[in-house]
């Protein structure tokens, strides 16, 4: 035996024996069978595991003399069939009679103890099989030599003893004296064996619902290395003879649409499918793609089809060469077996998972329900334990697209009614109509009541009057009643209206709070690709807030989506988008420059400015391309303005509202670029590269550009060498591509960002170390920027303006939930504002709940941290007080530069209280200032007043100089007399003061909220 000593508590797996029984079933020779039938051997065992001193119950029969033989057989890493405890006993005079034997089985030492200071390399053992067997004595001579062994037994047994690893085992009494000091050296030592987790081969790769909606995004996922070095000794001798299972639950709502669509695959260091790859195409068949050992794919395809609108569980078991594919599901059991000749190669960890669509291959549409990897074990489907998390969910999207089949087949009868040239007024839907074929019930109608309402009006948007009817002053009021028609229209395809419901159970907006009814619509909007919902689930999986887990894989997949959708959707010209702008409700200067009639508006039209705010709806502007391009062709044609005149060249170049003129347009960029614009000077790099594929001079004027600081010629060059194209580079440069990209991203490019978060998800370039929370935040970065969440927020904010109080709430609600900060301050600011209107008609504690949303974040402002401060400090309705939390708050503003933070700091040391180390270590405070508190509080102050940008006498200035009378007074004034009027007067003229300045200066220090 040779081993080493391992602290690990480890899953091992049992190589494939044979069926672990009780039940003998005697084995002989079929000529004889007729003689010898009744003998049999049987093993009774009450603890199955590997132990000192187990009792094994051994019962028998034989029909002649016979010798009765147990065998223990041991499995390690680097040895196999170790015979480890053997006993043997004849019986020949209690023939044809059942007998029983009990044994007490001894093991080695080190297979049943603990290291101690006897016992020093306990080893970790694999397997256990115990044998059981009878060999008849020949006839004649009892003294002559027969062959005894298991293969000639009459009758033979065995089990499979559970092995125990090293660090569950006992330590041995060895019935011996220690040396006082031999003990206390062992002590010391046995103290220092580490505990550590259980590790085991499983891989939960999801737990929770993903709405795939069949674009090219999807979760990825990277696996580690054992710590276990036995575990991972076994998946290294596997790379050339994998055996795994992978075990997938999945909701299709339609086959692929194009050549196939990703279920879940391996992509390899080069960037190339590898085994196992697996897909749906476009008849509902799987497509399994694997590479051999030799470096070639095969592929194969099921004899099935998988079902659709029903939830199933895909299973399948990979072992050397062989495949084996079962779908389970209610009434549902489909099994197909593919065998090759040569074996797979299978390297989990050179490479990255994928579940779902990638930049390779799109996404299956539906649903993903739970998926586990087992990586070094082949399993049955009846061993898998891989069961539905929550079937109130799953049966939830079940009844969900039931319903709106019913629906959706009402709509296309009532369609084709329409398209029959018969006036909507003939159509009698409350009785009989001219058409038999489509008579619907009574109690068809009743069920879906208000579908036919919708039907009679030839409306399905709405949510559009839905959204017209909340500028009232009661809009609101009639949420609860807009709920049936919302459903309607969610199922119409209208999935605007799945967010609104997404949001109104979640947060209980004028009904009572439904999580299940929220994560449903949530998801059924997300797999529509709505990209409110979409960002909703992201968000929720990026803090796992609100009852959904933390999941940052999870949360790229879905912040990915609308990353991409991002970066095209800034090319359109249609939709109701709008430019995301920070505005804060705290900022009056900020909101007056909203208004038309401002002097920000008119500044900018007469400067010619109004171009890019017509054509991206900016500043309150609404978004007008026709009226931009007209602004833009006077300012181009009339002005000397670079920009504009770029702008134009552009909008030429791409025909954007205008018939393309590549002529016109290359004049104008190289006269912006003759004029030092960077971004005319990427402009002809650009042209070069896609107009006369002249890669010589777009990578100059790229490179000129770059020089200039433009992020748009860096992601250029890099494209160039991720091409391949770059001039006088024979080949594809990934990785000085990815830096290029880099520092595009650097320089904000959306693209740029986009591929560096995919470097960090995936792990699979050069320089970019996984770093999946890094990879959320720079898609959740260019997520935030589409112009359809855009317009949903400048909604919120003109309705703020206009004083729609009701319309104002529920925009900034579906901004806020879909993770915006500044949405999330505003809101909470309008609910400070009308604590009436959240009282009334949200469920939620708004102003907690949002400002607690937005120091989340990492963008959060710090007048949140204040304001999170207070309630912390007071306790804020029933949420208790919390002082340390309170100091973790103001600190943070402080280190947000807020000179309120540290005052706030300041005035809690000079209540009492005192600030714990870890803080003072946080904000960089000396540890020689800390010996006293009066140290610290003029640190404190000292940097209140150097980072409070006011006027030379503000409240920081003046607590600083109270701070310098006080420590004055106390060291040279001894009159206690003296001392206390002073500090009396002088304290009433700070306090004035302090008031006073406060008033001018808008600061507000802590108070009850």
């Amino acid at each position: 035996w040779r081993g080493t000593k391992r602290c690990f508590q480890t899953s091992y797996f049992v190589p494939s024996f044979g069926r672990e029984t009780l039940l003998t079933t005697p084995v002989i020779p079929q000529s004889d069978q007729s003689i010898d039938s009744e003998d049999f051997i049987h093993l009774n065992i009450l603890e199955k595991r590997v132990l000192n001193n187990s009792e094994v119950s051994v019962q028998y029969l034989c029909s002649k003399p016979c010798t009765v033989t147990l065998e223990a057989v041991a499995s390690s890493e680097f040895r196999t069939g170790v015979l480890v405890y053997k006993k043997r006993w004849k019986n020949e005079k209690h023939l044809h009679i059942s007998r029983t034997q009990t044994v007490h089985l001894k093991f080695p030492n080190i297979m049943v103890y603990r290291d101690d200071y006897f016992i020093r390399r306990s080893i970790i053992v694999h397997t256990v099989i115990l044998y059981a067997w009878i060999n008849h004595k020949p006839v004649g001579s009892y003294d002559a030599k027969q062959d005894e062994s298991y293969l000639q037994a009459i009758a033979k047994n065995y089990t499979l003893l559970e092995t125990v690893p090293p660090c569950e085992r006992p330590y041995k009494d060895h019935k011996v004296c220690f040396k006082w000091s031999s003990e206390h050296m062992w002590r010391l030592q046995a103290n220092r064996i580490p505990q550590c987790l259980h590790e085991t081969d499983a891989v939960e790769i999801l737990s929770f619902p993903y709405a795939s909606s069949g674009e090219k995004t999807g979760i990825v996922k990277k696996f580690k290395r054992f710590h276990n070095r036995e575990l991972e000794t076994i998946r290294q001798h596997q790379i050339d003879y994998p055996k795994f299972t992978i075990s997938v639950w999945l909701y299709l709502l339609h086959h692929c649409e194009k050549n196939l669509c990703g279920i879940f695959y391996f992509i390899d260091p080069g960037e190339m499918y590898s085994t196992p790859a697996v897909f749906l195409n476009e008849e509902g068949y799987v497509h399994i793609q694997m590479r051999l050992v030799k470096g070639e794919d095969l592929a194969v395809k099921t004899i099935f089809s998988l079902p659709l609108k029903q939830w199933f569980r895909l299973d399948l078991s990979f072992n050397g060469g062989q495949i084996e594919i079962i779908i389970v599901g209610k009434n549902l059991k489909r099994q197909h077996h593919q065998s090759f000749k040569e074996d797979f190669y299978y390297d989990d960890m050179a490479g990255y998972f994928v579940l779902g669509g990638s930049g390779y291959a799109p996404g299956i549409e539906g649903f993903f329900g739970p998926v586990k990897y087992y990586r070094l074990i082949i399993l049955e489907t009846k061993q898998i334990s891989n069961h539905l998390y929550d079937k109130e969910i799953t049966e939830q999207i079940e009844l969900y697209y039931e319903r709106c089949a019913d629906i959706q087949e009402i709509v296309s009868g009532y369609g084709h009614l329409v398209k029959q040239g018969q006036a909507v007024a003939e159509l009698q839907i409350w009785g009989k109509t001219k058409c038999d074929a489509f008579v619907w019930g009574k109690e068809l109608r009743e069920k879906y009541h208000t579908l036919f309402s919708l039907l009679q009006e030839m409306d399905f948007r709405y949510l559009r009057r839905l959204q017209q009817g909340l500028s009232r002053a009661d809009g609101l009021h009639y949420m609860s009643s807009s709920i049936p028609f919302l459903m309607d229209s969610s199922c119409c395809g209208y999935h605007k209206a799945s967010f609104f419901l997404a949001v109104i159970f979640e947060t209980g907006l004028a009904v009572p709070i439904d999580p299940l009814q929220g994560l449903l619509y949530s998801l059924v909007g997300a797999q529509r690709s709505e990209r409110l919902a979409v960002m909703n689930l992201g968000y929720k999986h990026y803090q796992g807030i609100n009852n959904y887990p933390l999941d940052l894989e999870l949360s790229y997949a879905y912040y990915n989506n609308i990353a991409l959708k991002t970066s095209h959707d800034q090319h359109a010209t249609k939709g109701d988008q709008a430019f995301v702008e920070t505005i804060r409700l705290r900022d009056d200067e900020l909101l007056k420059a909203q208004l038309r009639n401002g002097d920000v508006f008119m500044w900018l039209k007469y400067e010619q400015r109004l171009a890019q705010m017509l054509f991206w709806g900016q500043q309150g502007v609404a978004k007008n391309p026709e009226a931009a391009i007209e602004w833009y062709s006077k300012g181009a044609l009339e002005t000397e303005d670079p920009i504009l005149i770029y702008d134009y060249a552009i909008i030429l170049f791409k025909g954007h509202g205008v018939k393309k003129n590549t002529r016109l347009a290359l004049e104008l960029m190289k006269k912006a670029a003759s004029k030092g614009l960077h971004q005319a000077m990427n402009g002809l790099g650009w042209y070069y590269h896609n107009f006369k594929r002249d890669y010589i001079k777009a990578a100059k004027y790229w490179l000129k550009a770059e020089e200039m600081g433009n992020p748009d010629a860096s992601y250029n060059l890099g494209a160039l060498h991720l091409d391949g194209i770059y001039p006088g580079v024979p080949s594809r440069n990934r990785t000085l591509a990815a830096e290029y990209f880099y520092k595009a991203a650097q320089g904000g490019h959306v693209e740029g960002t986009i591929r560096c978060s995919l470097y960090y998800i995936t792990g699979n370039m050069e320089n970019f170390a996984r770093d999946p929370e890094k990879a959320v935040i720079w898609a959740k970065h260019i997520a935030e920027k589409n112009g359809y969440l855009g317009h949903v927020i400048r909604k919120a904010l003109n309705a703020y303006l206009e004083l729609s109080w009701h319309e104002a709430l529920l925009y900034y609600v579906l901004a806020a939930e879909a993770g915006i900060e500044v949405s999330q301050t505003n809101l909470a600011h309008i609910c400070e504002e009308r604590p009436e209107l959240a009282r009334r008609y949200l469920a939620t504690n708004c102003v907690w709940r949002y400002y607690n949303f937005s120091i989340s974040q990492i963008n959060a402002p710090s007048f949140a941290y204040l304001k999170m401060g207070d309630f912390y400090y007071y306790g804020y309705q029933n949420h208790s007080k919390d002082l340390e939390l309170s100091v973790q708050m103001y600190a943070q503003a402080a280190l947000e530069g807020d000179s309120q933070g540290f005052f706030n700091l300041a005035l809690l040391m000079e209540e009492g209280n005192s600030i714990p180390p870890y803080i003072l270590d946080h904000l960089q405070i000396n540890r020689t200032l800390r010996s006293t508190n009066i140290s610290i509080l003029q640190e404190l102050y000292q940097r209140c007043w150097s980072h409070c940008n006011q006027e030379l006498i503000n409240p920081c200035s003046l607590a600083l100089l109270y701070f310098y009378l006080r420590v004055f007074w106390n060291n040279i004034l001894h009159s206690t007399l003296i001392y206390f009027m002073g500090t009396f007067l002088v304290s009433i003229l700070i306090a004035f003061a302090v008031q006073y300045f406060q008033s001018l200066s808008g600061k507000y220090l802590p108070r009850s909220a």
